[in-house]
C-alpha cells in the first residue's frame, strides 16, 4: 500500500479486507502488549492519548477502547495517515464513538509532544531499514510516555499463511500483492538490536507475541 495512485474504491476496499485479516492474524495483541506496559511504567494515569501513526482505518484500536473501559480510563484516540480512503473508512468504522478523531497527517509533520503514546502498526516495514532510527526517533518525540510498534516476524511460515488467507479472502490486487510482501519485509530480533544500537540513548524492549508479530516498546527517557 506504499503506492497511492489507484487510489479510490480499491484502496478503500483494500482497508475493509485488511479489518478482516487483522483479526485472523490477531493483530491487535502486539499494541494491547505495548500500551498497557508503558501506561504501567507512567504511573497508570486515568487519561491517555494514544496517537496511531499510519492507522489506516484504525480498526486496532477497538480493543483499546475496551481496555480504557475495563480499567476506567478515559482515553483518546488520533488515526494519523496521509489518505482520504482511510479517513472515509476511519469515519465509518468510529462515528458513534467521540473519543476516536482522524487527522490526514504525515509522521514528519506531527507536533512534537502531541500524544502521551504513539504507535504504529504494520507501519514501519513500509520503509528502508536505514530510515527506521529517524523514525523511531521521530515517533519518541510526537510522545510524552513513549513508542509501541507492532509488526511482523519475517518468517516462511507466516508468508505462506498470509499468501494463502489474501487468496482464499480477497481478489484486491494491495491485499493480495501487500499481504506477503509485507511479511517479506518485516523483522527479525536482530533488527531490533540494531535499532537499538543506532539512536544515542534509545532504550527500548521487544517481545514475540502470537501468530508472528513482535511487540517493541520504547519509553521515553
Amino acid at each position: 500500500m506504499d503506492d497511492f495512485t489507484k487510489g479510490g474504491d480499491q484502496l478503500q476496499e483494500a482497508l475493509r479486507h485488511l479489518r478482516r485479516l487483522n483479526w485472523i492474524f490477531g493483530a491487535k495483541g502486539p499494541v494491547l502488549y505495548g500500551v498497557k506496559r508503558l501506561w504501567n511504567r507512567s504511573g497508570r494515569p486515568d487519561r491517555l492519548t494514544i496517537l496511531d501513526v499510519g492507522s489506516g482505518s484504525g480498526d486496532i484500536n477497538r480493543h483499546l477502547l475496551k481496555w480504557a473501559d475495563k480499567q476506567g480510563v478515559k482515553i483518546r484516540i488520533i488515526l494519523a495517515d496521509v489518505t482520504e480512503e482511510a479517513r472515509a473508512e476511519a469515519d465509518q468504522l468510529f462515528r458513534n464513538d467521540s473519543r476516536v478523531i482522524f487527522i490526514k497527517q504525515d509522521l514528519f509533520n506531527l507536533e512534537a509532544g502531541q500524544a502521551d503514546i504513539v504507535t504504529a502498526s504494520q507501519f514501519v516495514h513500509h520503509f528502508p531499514s536505514e530510515l527506521l532510527p529517524s523514525i523511531v526517533e521521530k515517533m519518541l518525540l510526537v510522545s510524552r510516555f513513549g513508542v509501541v510498534l507492532n509488526d511482523i516476524h519475517r518468517h516462511c511460515i507466516p508468508w505462506v499463511a498470509v499468501w494463502i488467507a489474501t487468496r482464499f479472502l480477497s481478489r484486491n490486487i494491495y491485499i493480495r500483492h501487500d499481504g506477503p510482501l509485507s511479511v517479506a519485509k518485516g523483522f527479525r530480533s536482530a533488527d531490533f538490536r540494531h535499532l537499538a544500537k543506532s539512536v544515542n540513548g534509545l532504550s527500548l524492549t521487544y517481545s514475540w507475541r502470537p501468530l508472528f508479530r513482535y511487540s517493541v516498546i520504547v519509553p521515553k527517557q
